[in-house]
């Protein structure tokens, strides 16, 4: 039983470090955001950002995949 949960702290740990190194590099690429569709409120102390046209595109490109991906 120990063992079963070291073995998900672990590959938990390396989805974290994985999904750490994604979102630094993915900030890099230009335009990825900021998008036309991404809802951003600006007002005196207070921001609010949602990248919806974002996810939209990501959902789509990572649904391709894993269907691509599932058919072998």
């Amino acid at each position: 039983m120990l063992s079963q949960i070291a073995k998900f702290v672990i590959l938990f740990g390396i989805f974290l470090v994985i999904l750490g190194v994604i979102v630094y590099f993915v900030s890099k690429i230009p335009g990825v955001g900021r998008l036309p569709g991404d809802i951003i409120i600006t007002k005196k102390n207070f921001t609010f950002y949602f990248p919806l046209t974002t996810s939209l595109i990501l959902s789509l490109i990572l649904s391709i995949i894993l269907y691509l991906w599932s058919r072998r």
